[in-house]
């Protein structure tokens, strides 16, 4: 698709500006992640290879489940948690991982010594507006939110595949890649009604045994600057068709702090559902609409039920301002969501978990009309989080993980996977030798298992 350009010449809130270099960065990284594949493949032998064709006598092998279809039990033997030294088995009985012996006749997965690792959540993507999958879009010029909205209605008009199937398309792919679940952004304006939150909600039904997806009503052409918005985000929540309803800059680009606000927070509470609000306003701007968020969500009393995204007043801040800042984004349980779009747009995570804000990961748009680039492969987006921080250490590289496992888990009110009895059987399997190594040379998932079912299997998704 080649729409016309109704770009404006005039400097603005452009993609590059916000994203800061990131496509840089993720094709720098997708360089990476080939000349590592590449010479596993040359190296096969090596402990730390990323080989994408072992020998018959190493690939990953099962046997059937003959408990009778009394509990649901499986023994993943040979698994290296977190690329331990020596291998365990790891014993699943009805999706949780347990310490009691297998029941008789459990299914038994050999994974032939590869690093388990606890799948990943995608704290904020737009599966609605994707072109994955589809032939090669060609973009426009734009610089700024109106001139991109513009070009998102275009896309939306040139693509033939249903929204529904692109979403379905993404979001699987994104699970054969490691993500158990996602919080979706999806668009709700007047120029598509709630065909984006339909499509996207029958993806989740088609992929629900695989996937956990909250939907946030979104209004990316503005609450108050587009009339209509307001009805379809109200329809939306009454219907129960999202988990929340989101806001957009409300000074930067809606004009209208306290009306934008008083909608989202209103629609939040008659509804009691969530509230996640994209904040792209930086410096004193962005702290006044990120105040003001503070203030609704404790006079509305929905501690722990509101996000803001990327946040871009918060990087950069005196450590003073900083810490009194987290300190009341915690006691109001706001949590924050970052990109990683560039190291002087990163949010300064470890300082914000210092106060008790949780902080998620996402992958944000995956090929859509505001960027070429993108690939829902949250694994990949810890490793562009520990390239913008400058990561080298074993320790930073492993936080970096940690961002898109842990922090979006508790982002999304799940259980932490951390492969202890106890814990949801919910892993990857890759080679490698240790953690930091996978961060950095990202091998092929060569299995994805959601509640001790295997759902995904080198790339391709198993087992609906």
């Amino acid at each position: 698709m080649h729409a016309e350009s109704t770009a404006s010449p005039a400097a603005g809130l452009s993609r590059r500006s916000m994203l800061a270099g990131a496509a840089v960065v993720a094709g720098t990284a997708a360089t990476l992640s080939a000349s590592a594949a590449s010479a596993a493949r040359a190296a096969e032998a090596r402990p730390a290879g990323t080989a994408t064709a072992p020998a018959a006598a190493d690939r990953i092998t099962e046997q059937p489940d003959r408990t009778g279809g009394h509990a649901r039990a499986t023994v993943f033997k040979n698994v290296r948690p977190y690329g331990a030294k020596r291998p365990v088995d790891l014993t699943v009985v009805d999706g949780v991982i347990t310490a009691d012996p297998a029941p008789r006749g459990a299914k038994v997965v050999d994974c032939k010594g590869r690093i388990a690792l606890p799948t990943l959540v995608d704290a904020h993507i737009h599966p609605d507006k994707t072109a994955w999958g589809e032939p090669w879009v060609t973009r426009n010029p734009a610089s700024t939110i109106a001139e991109y909205t513009e070009e998102d209605v275009k896309l939306y008009h040139a693509l033939r595949t249903p929204l529904e199937k692109r979403a379905e398309r993404l979001m699987g792919h994104a699970v054969t890649q490691g993500t158990r679940a996602m919080r979706a952004h999806v668009d709700v304006a007047p120029a598509y009604d709630l065909v984006g939150v339909e499509g996207v909600g029958s993806a989740r039904r088609a992929l629900r045994h695989a996937l956990d997806v909250e939907i946030v009503a979104f209004p990316q052409h503005g609450v108050v600057r587009t009339p209509g918005t307001e009805e379809l985000l109200e329809e939306a929540a009454r219907t129960e068709a999202i988990d929340r309803v989101g806001g957009i800059d409300p000074i930067g680009f809606d004009e209208a702090l306290d009306e934008q606000l008083d909608i989202v927070f209103g629609i939040a509470d008659r509804h009691g559902v969530g509230v996640d609000i994209h904040l792209h306003e930086r410096a004193a701007t962005g702290l006044e609409s990120l105040r003001a968020i503070i203030d609704r969500t404790r006079a509305l009393s929905l501690q722990g039920k509101v996000t803001v995204s990327h946040v871009f007043c918060v990087p950069g801040l005196p450590e003073r301002e900083l810490d009194g800042l987290a300190a009341d984004l915690a006691d109001a349980g706001i949590s924050l969501t970052t990109v990683a779009p560039s190291s002087d747009l990163v949010l300064p995570i470890d300082r914000l978990r210092e106060h008790g804000v949780h902080v998620g990961l996402g992958s944000d748009g995956v090929r859509d009309s505001w960027s070429p680039f993108g690939n829902a492969d949250m694994l990949h987006r810890a490793h562009l989080l520990a390239w913008v921080r400058d990561a080298r250490l074993d320790e930073e590289l492993e936080a970096a993980f940690r961002s898109g496992a842990d922090g979006g888990a508790r982002l999304l009110g799940l259980p932490e996977a951390d492969l202890k009895p106890g814990s949801p059987a919910d892993f990857l399997l890759v080679r490698g030798e240790c953690l930091p190594q996978v961060v950095v040379d990202l091998p092929r998932r060569e299995m994805v298992v959601r509640g001790g079912r295997i759902v995904a299997r080198d790339g391709e998704l198993v087992g609906r």
